[in-house]
């Protein structure tokens, strides 16, 4: 049987710092939507000190941002944004509009739509996250999107260079200097300066993650994605420093990011805690780190494969790094993950910059029922039918009538009863089910 050798802050005081997020959250939105930009404005001053009329950046700003930025940085940013972009275009091209024929004279079929307009959420508080620029922007602009809006926070006092260019390059076409709750209400909302989208995407903070979870339905969203989550799951066929490595690598996002070990090796556990508290010492953001390792940090000794597939589907976590000596064994049984990067050659940092596949990942058990942002997200698939016959239509007609009548929709009936009279030929008694032909 499983067990704890480190465990993270108590369940009960996560529920209470969610309590009163959801309610600081709950009164920015009503703000927002009562005043508009004044609103924003003063959010923005409050919480990153950044003020401004107008926070849409002018095309000689982002010129400026580009000046900023060597050659070479804004290669590896179109390399990485290629690598989104190849794999998006993979994904849209098995994705396929439908028509067949289902029955002599009724043709079904389905479209794959572009949503209208997106706005992406870039976070970049603590650190310029250009990579999240890479995994929105270019991702919706694959699929089709037609007005793509980004809002990023200042970073020291003004727009992150790298992140505006990640923004630009990707093909923005609004790009916004705002953060937290007032950049995501304001493009839900939409203000006197800021028209209104009809998805958002991107990931964030809590209150990033509870806004986005309030505004559901006035827009729809990707998914919930809080803060990082990060799984090592690994035997001891590696060792302590590697699996230390990739649990701070994550943890550094923030101090109330997640970050467990799930192991069948209790002597790998001991080595990768002592060799946590080595890196800690010495890592540049070890103090941001060592929070979230402390409030949030695990570490689970299981018994073999079959226990660890089982606890790792219960925490159904954004991340998964499998180091096993058979980590193929995960991917074949694993049913709740955000993404698994599979053997020691990858990580989870790969995928957050470069690799390809897309960083907006699932977070707080949402693997459980969804994937992460893809192409598909941003496509509606929309039904259509068609029918081509007189026969066909009076044919459907009556197994149709008959249906309703069976859940008392008599209106609906009708709309099935006049086209059995006017192409079916046939006298049905108004209000009443057709009845079947050898009854007739």
């Amino acid at each position: 049987m499983a067990h704890h050798l480190k465990r993270g802050r108590d369940a009960a005081l996560r529920a209470e710092d969610q309590a009163q997020v959801r309610t600081t959250v709950e009164g920015i939105l009503a703000d927002i939507q009562n005043r508009g930009d004044a609103a924003v404005r003063e959010l923005s001053v409050k919480f990153d000190k950044w003020d401004r009329a107008d926070y849409r950046l002018t095309d000689g700003e982002i010129r400026a941002c580009l000046a900023e930025m060597s050659q070479r940085d804004l290669d590896d940013i179109r390399f990485a944004q290629e690598q989104v972009r190849n794999f998006a275009r993979i994904q849209r091209d098995s994705i396929k509009d439908v028509e067949v024929e289902t029955l002599p004279g009724i043709v079904l079929g389905h479209r794959n739509i572009p949503v209208n307009a997106v706005g992406c959420y870039v976070p970049g508080g603590k650190y310029p996250l250009l990579a999240s620029a890479h995994m929105s922007v270019v991702t919706a602009k694959v699929a089709g999107v037609s007005r793509i809006v980004t809002c990023a926070p200042p970073f020291h006092g003004r727009p992150a260079p790298a992140v505006v260019a990640a923004q630009h390059l990707a093909g923005a076409d609004e790009i916004y200097c705002l953060g937290g709750i007032q950049a995501v209400g304001a493009m839900a909302i939409g203000t006197e300066r800021i028209a209104s989208v009809d998805m958002l995407v991107g990931p964030g903070n809590a209150f990033v993650a509870e806004a986005k979870r309030q505004l559901f339905g006035r827009v729809g969203i990707d998914l919930f994605a809080g803060p990082t989550e990060t799984l090592v799951i690994a035997d001891d066929s590696v060792d302590g420093e590697l699996c230390a490595t990739d649990l701070l690598g994550q943890a550094e996002h923030g101090p109330s990011s997640p970050a467990i070990l799930l192991t069948n090796s209790e002597a790998l556990a001991r080595d990768t805690m002592a060799e946590v508290e080595r890196l800690l010492q010495i890592l540049p953001t070890g103090e941001i780190a060592r929070k979230a390792w402390e409030d949030y940090g695990e570490v689970i000794v299981a018994d073999g494969y079959e226990e660890m597939v089982k606890i790792a589907d219960d925490i159904a976590s954004e991340h998964v790094q499998v180091m096993t000596r058979d980590p193929d064994y995960f991917l074949d049984k694993m049913t709740n993950d955000g993404a698994l990067f599979l053997g020691p050659r990858t990580n989870v940092a790969f995928g957050d910059k470069v690799i390809g596949t897309n960083h907006t990942l699932p977070t707080m058990k949402a693997a459980r029922y969804t994937g992460g942002l893809w192409v598909g997200k941003f496509l509606k698939t929309c039904t259509f039918q068609r029918i081509d016959s007189d026969a066909a239509s009076a044919m459907i007609g009556e197994y149709c009538s008959r249906l309703c009548a069976l859940e008392g929709f008599v209106g609906h009936g009708e709309q099935a009863n006049i086209r059995v009279r006017r192409f079916g030929g046939r006298n049905v008694p108004y209000g009443q089910p057709v009845a079947p032909r050898d009854a007739s």
